[in-house]
Parts: C-alpha cells; structure tokens; sequence
C-alpha cells in the first residue's frame, strides 16, 4: 500500500491519541524506521501495558484459543497473553506478513475488540503495523474486510525527529556527530539484494557496537561494523568520517587553507567524504542568485571555484561529484556558479559532459 501522505516520528503520537483510543490503527513504513519503538512509546505515555503479537509467528488457535467444557458445554479459553483483566496496547506486528487464516482470525479482535466471549478491557488500544510490498519485505495482501477495518497511517523517517531522540538516548557521538552533517543518510530504500542498508535501526546498533567497543575500536573493525549494519556507501562515507575526527582533519580546515585535499590513495574514501561534504556545503550556502548573496556566500563561492581546481588535480573523477546534477538531470548547484566553473575549469566540465 502507498499513500502520498505520511507522517513523521514526531507527528505520529499526536495522531495515535486521537485515532487509535477510538478506532484500531494500522501502521505502514518501511522497515527499521521505528515502528515498533514509536508504539511501545505510545503505549508507556498513556501508562497502558504493550502487548505485541508477531503475526508471523502465529497460527489461528494462537488467537482463538482451545477449546474446554464448562457445564457440559465448549468454549474457547483465550491465550493469556491476550486476555487481561486490566485495559492495555495490543500491538499486531507484522499483522500484513501473516497468513490469511491468521488475519482472518484477527477480524472480531480488531473490529469488535473481542476473541469469543473474551473482550478487550474499556480503555484498551488495538494497533497494527507491516511493511509495504515494495520495500522488499514479507507481506501479503490485506482483504479489503481486513483494510476497511482499520484506519491506515503511513509513516515516514525523520532525520530531524530521530536526532532530537538520538541526542538523549546515548547514542555514539560518531553516530550523531556523522548524522548531523549527512541527514540523508538516515534511511535508505531497501535494495533487492541481500545486503545491509542504513535505516535509524541500523544506525542504532551501529552506535550500540561502537560503544561496546570504546573509542580505540581500530579502523579495520570499523570497517566491519559499519559495513555490517549500512549501506555501502554510508558505511565508506561513515569510516572516511571517523578519520576526520581521529585526526582533527575536516572540511573546515580545507575551506580556511589550513589543510589541503587529501591525496593519498589509502584516503580515497576520505577525499570522497570531503568531496560530498563540500558539495552538500555549496548547495546549502550558496544563494540561487549571484548577486542576492552575502559577502559569506561571496567569499565561500570565491574560495570553492580554487578548491575544485585544486580536487581536479587531484581526482578529476570526485571533483565531478561536487558538480554533478540530481538524478532526474536537473542542476543541484546554482546556474551562476556552474557558469564560473565551466570558465576557469572547463576540462571539469567537459569530462562531465
């Protein structure tokens, strides 16, 4: 399922206290944005108890419950995990990778919030949560009765929301300090093959073996770990990163002359890093038109057109990174200083060309 509308982390609390304590929720995103987290959370803020069934993990009677005789006649006795004296969060996870006989079972719990003669406590909230098909992720169809029971929140990765959570949840500084620069690199589309791919998830337990390891964590098991948990290039970004702050060697000290490019081939990801930074610099600070910018924005442009040179050199290949247009062939940088660029390095872009 795709919706043109989401919501982020920060939004989704707002709209689960409204929707979810009047009618049950279905939530949708991607996996390793936080969906599970967002809802336990949910949960401890109303002081509600959260109790999560996997609906992979499931069959019928695990909902059903079995059947005994009581005064000559049967009745199923719900499993004690769903039947609860005290109000509560039940959480459906994975409810759209489950079975059809599994959902099937889930319709009288979600629509009539009852199993049997078992119902829900007044005051208990009924939520569920999957992944979309497209995401590469086990999921089955939804029917439309099981659709049409639910009220259908899509949920979306947040950098801004997660680095507020990150910067008080002990997160590695590495993480947070890397985040901060690259926020795009929060969250990635899963791929189609089996490998890594850098979600908040991801970037969590990266953080957690950073710390496991303390700050003397060599540069060889950084690689691992960061290309265990990310995508390749993050993970390759992230390590050239690290080297930075090791060696007190960042964009900063480039921009003021204080360092220049770095050249060796052993710190090719480091020049890529610093590449993509610069870049991510100029789009930030450079203004769309030439003379509506202030003597900062003057000065950086001034000091950038030098810089590309002095990359080119180096790599004419990563110079052409910090040029290069977006995906769909449009410009990222301003029209005027590409113009520039062309004048004083025209070889740059011919080659890009």
């Amino acid at each position: 399922m795709q919706a043109g509308i989401s919501v982020s982390a920060g939004e989704l609390p707002g709209v689960l206290l409204h929707v979810a304590v009047v009618r049950p929720v279905f939530l949708w995103g991607a996996p390793g944005i936080g969906k599970s987290s967002l809802v336990r959370g949910f949960a401890e803020s109303l002081g509600l108890e959260c109790v999560t069934l996997l609906g992979t993990q499931l069959a019928p009677e695990d909902l059903i419950g079995v059947p005994q005789i009581v005064e000559g006649r049967s009745r199923f006795a719900p499993p004690a995990a769903i039947a609860r004296d005290e109000p509560y969060c039940l959480f459906l996870d994975e409810l759209n990778a489950s079975s059809a006989e599994v959902q099937k079972a889930f319709y009288s719990l979600i629509l009539d919030r009852r199993i049997g003669e078992y119902e829900l406590p007044e005051g208990s909230v009924v939520i569920g949560a999957g992944n979309r098909a497209t995401d590469n992720a086990l999921a089955r169809p939804m029917a439309s009765a099981l659709v049409n029971r639910l009220v259908h929140v899509h949920l979306r990765a947040s950098a801004s929301d997660w680095l507020q959570w990150a910067g008080t949840a002990g997160i590695h500084p590495w993480v947070l300090d890397y985040l901060r620069n690259r926020p795009d690199h929060l969250w990635t589309a899963p791929p189609k093959t089996e490998e890594p791919f850098s979600t908040p998830r991801s970037w969590h337990m990266l953080s957690d073996a950073l710390l496991s390891y303390g700050d003397d964590v060599t540069d060889e098991t950084l690689r691992v770990l960061a290309f265990g948990t990310l995508s390749a290039g993050h993970a390759s970004a992230f390590r050239a990163f690290v080297k930075t702050v090791r060696n007190a060697f960042g964009l900063e000290a480039v921009l003021k002359g204080e360092a220049g490019w770095p050249s060796a081939p052993e710190d090719r990801d480091l020049l890529y890093f610093l590449a993509e930074t610069f870049r991510a610099r100029l789009v930030k600070e450079l203004p769309a038109d030439k003379h509506s910018g202030s003597p900062a924005a003057r000065q950086l442009a001034h000091r950038g057109k030098a810089l590309l040179v002095e990359l080119a050199e180096i790599s004419l290949e990563i110079a052409q990174v910090v040029i290069a247009s977006d995906d769909d062939g449009r410009p990222v940088l301003p029209t005027w200083f590409l113009v520039e660029v062309s004048r004083d390095l025209p070889r740059l872009v011919a080659a890009r060309a």
